[in-house]
């Protein structure tokens, strides 16, 4: 099979680390068919400063240049770079968007804040005691991802149940979380990331739990598999154990196939036989 990642991200975004030519370097290295450029997309200029771990509005031309590197330190190999962005996303984003996806191969759609608890992958936001529950929480980011599915506008949902990463998971079936989430997926033409950086995180567990990941297999929802990296060394990580997760998950076999984006960019991607 071929091995690609979509979710990679640059220093722009202050939290990543590594030059175009040393990814490249690292995804030659690992057999990359395609590496996908997707940082934290800057917000609208009027809302900034929003956070400290994504790029300015002013930089986009800067992240367009280290694109445009990457592809040229690629070039004269089998690597396919492309441009994407990992976008947050409410209504009230939804021109910003489009805006950022004329510039795109490709957009990530993620949801990492809960109104009125923060972005729920910072530390903060672990350390801050429920003004809940936890099933409210649950209730409230899962009510968001489902908004981001229908709102049409991107291509593949990063790291889909984000929302568990400290351990914070609601008792009993989680089902009832997942199913609105999956029947809008159904009709989306989306693909959903099979992101390993979960494995690394206080969770110990790929994004999305596999009760979630066997429901895609299922109901043939496209996957791919991402790593999230955020240095060169990470590109690609554990593909390998993706691959393999996905295959136990549906015993007839799993298969590669493109799949495209909104824009017609084609992505591979993986499916039940």
């Amino acid at each position: 099979m071929l091995r690609t990642d979509y979710h990679t991200h640059t220093p722009l975004c202050l939290h990543a680390e590594g030059s175009p030519q040393e990814f490249v370097a690292a995804a030659l290295q690992q057999g990359l068919h395609t590496y996908g450029i997707a940082d934290h997309a800057p917000m609208p200029p009027h809302m900034e400063p929003y956070d400290n771990w994504r790029m300015k509005s002013a930089e986009l031309e800067a992240y367009a240049q280290w694109v445009e590197d990457a592809r040229t330190a690629a070039q004269g190999t089998p690597l396919k770079v492309l441009c994407g962005f990992e976008c947050d996303w409410t209504p009230e984003l939804s021109p910003w968007v489009k805006h950022l996806r004329a510039r795109a191969d490709y957009l990530i759609g993620s949801v990492h804040y809960i109104p009125g608890r923060g972005s729920v992958d910072d530390s903060l936001y672990a350390n801050k005691p429920l003004t809940g529950s936890v099933e409210s929480d649950w209730q409230q980011y899962w009510q968001a991802v489902e908004a981001l599915v229908r709102s049409g506008l991107f291509d593949i949902v990063g790291h889909v149940d984000l929302v568990k990463i400290w351990g914070r998971i609601p008792a009993g079936d989680l089902m009832p979380y997942y199913e609105p989430v999956l029947t809008a997926l159904e009709h989306s033409g989306m693909a959903v990331e099979l992101n390993t950086a979960g494995w690394y995180k206080h969770c110990a567990e790929q994004y999305p739990a596999q009760a979630f990941l066997a429901q895609l297999l299922l109901r043939r929802i496209p996957i791919v598999i991402n790593s999230d990296a955020h240095r060169p060394a990470h590109l690609s990580r554990d593909w390998e154990r993706g691959v393999e997760l996905l295959h136990r998950l549906s015993p007839q076999g799993i298969k590669q196939f493109e799949h495209r984006t909104a824009h017609g960019t084609p992505l591979l991607a993986y499916g039940s036989v």
